[in-house]
């Protein structure tokens, strides 16, 4: 394994102009389709998955929280003597049993990425990989320096965001900031699968997509936040001692497996699990008649009502028809957690006619029928590039240690969110016959010639601030 290590990864990416980055798009690829892809190995009669992340999910959903689970707690209500029409029965067997074992279906997934990147991080070809990276990065007005808080990131927006305090340039720090939310952490892998596997029929190449779109948001938001005023001058040095590559500790890579993987279940069943009793109740219960009471369409709960008063503003971005307010208020209780939005569309689904525990993949077909390919992935584009959750905002407001540029931040990447998912579905909606020409797709061309003037204008120069007397470091929002 060292000698491998030695020569031929290190040969062929570490300092190979040519070849570094296809092979660390190559080595993502292979790590996504073995982890989210739905590739399987035929031998006469027999089929092996390759995709292991995807065969185990397959069985939590359908063993596990399609079987073992529900029957479990089955038993113990009627044990208890609680009636299948009672509201606790619903609540805990509906609400918490399918909201929180939507999201723990994807842990198997999750298990075998965050296994994948522990490898990679030990055996010393991530810190490679940011050297390459840096020459890079540069170009677009980042210093090698944000790759490491956008690698910390794929674990989980939190650490990364603080880790950007290891950058000396105030407005390097600030600008790595606003952009590391685009990197899709552990939490929205969720998402990706939902939709990978929904819509996608499983492919790997939507959900390593969905990772190089955020790192192409993060180079395009560099070239457009390093013209403007606040962020002019040349991005900080990179300095970094390599590490000899190595074969990979098995205590350092199951640790940080467990410490990932760990993390996202405490948060199922802490916050998500509060958040999921609240989405039972909201979306089984409303007014019927005139009459406040329980509902058995949740068209007519007051999720529906709250999530209708305000599905206008996403409807040029694909979400329209039956699913307009049930998208909508997935993308919201996303900013508590962004595992909510599987979550949320656990509970929303097992309410539109069978039952999640019965099948596991039932929340897919449903799904499916609601979403086309561009409204699907205009939504799973929108929820992995806009506002973190509630826990990176704090972390957020913490760095930046100022109101106005947290507010700026987490409006820069709501608003980046937006028109990156317009531009998307009108214009790819068009091919695809998902959408016609009209007033959004009017929108669509402007922001996208929006996009390109900000790509290619001249950008402020800090000789040009010198000039004027104005401090660049001094600058404010």
């Amino acid at each position: 394994m060292s000698f491998i290590c030695k020569k031929f990864v290190l040969r062929l990416q570490s300092y190979n102009r040519v070849l570094a980055l296809p092979v660390f798009a190559g080595i993502m690829f292979c790590i996504y389709a073995l982890a989210m892809g739905g590739f399987t190995l035929t031998l006469g009669e027999l089929e092996f998955p390759l995709s292991i992340g995807t065969a185990g999910t397959g069985w939590a959903n359908d063993v596990l929280f399609g079987e073992w689970v529900p029957s479990l707690f089955r038993s113990l209500l009627t044990a208890l003597h609680v009636s299948e029409d009672s509201i606790l029965y619903g609540l805990i067997q509906d609400g918490i049993v399918a909201g929180v074992g939507a999201v723990l279906g994807f842990v198997p997934q999750m298990l075998v990425l965050f296994l994948l990147l522990a490898v990679l991080e030990d055996v010393g070809y991530m810190a490679r990989v940011a050297f390459i990276m840096d020459r890079i990065f540069r170009r677009f007005g980042l210093s090698g320096k944000s790759f490491i808080p956008m690698l910390v990131a794929t674990g989980c927006g939190v650490p990364g965001i603080m880790a950007s305090r290891t950058i000396e340039q105030d407005r390097d720090r600030k600008m790595t900031i606003m952009t590391t939310g685009f990197i899709p952490c552990g939490a929205k892998l969720p998402i990706i699968g939902l939709f990978a596997g929904a819509v996608f029929g499983g492919s790997a190449w939507v959900a390593v997509s969905a990772f190089f779109i955020g790192i192409a948001a993060v180079v395009v938001s560099g070239i457009m936040l390093k013209k403007c005023r606040a962020f002019a001058g040349e991005p900080a040095p990179f300095v970094m001692e390599l590490p000899a590559y190595h074969a990979p500790s098995m205590d350092n890579v199951l640790r940080a497996t467990w410490e990932r993987g760990w993390s996202f279940i405490k948060r199922a069943g802490t916050v998500i699990l509060l958040s999921t009793i609240v989405l039972w109740f909201l979306q089984g219960y409303g007014f019927a008649d005139g009459v406040f009471g329980a509902v058995e369409d949740n068209g007519q709960s007051l999720l529906a009502a709250i999530g209708r008063s305000i599905a206008w503003i996403f409807a040029p971005l694909g979400w329209v028809g039956d699913m307009d307010w049930k998208a909508t208020v997935a993308a919201f209780t996303g900013l508590i957690a962004k595992e909510e939005i599987v979550s949320t569309m656990g509970v929303l689904y097992n309410f539109a006619g069978e039952e999640l525990g019965d099948n596991g993949e039932a929340i897919w077909a449903l799904v499916g029928m609601d979403f086309g390919a561009m409204a699907a992935y205009s939504f799973m584009i929108f929820n992995l590039l806009c506002a973190p959750c509630f826990a990176a905002m704090g972390a957020i407001r913490r760095e930046m240690n100022n109101a106005k540029w947290t507010a700026a931040a987490i409006g820069y990447m709501c608003a980046f969110a937006y028109t990156a998912s317009l531009i998307i579905f009108q214009l790819g909606g068009l091919i695809t016959g998902e959408a016609s020409f009209g007033p959004g797709t009017i929108a669509a061309l402007v922001l996208l010639a929006g996009f390109l003037y900000l790509l290619f204008r001249k950008g402020w120069q800090p000789g040009e601030e010198r000039k004027r007397g104005v401090s660049v470091s001094g600058a404010r929002i």
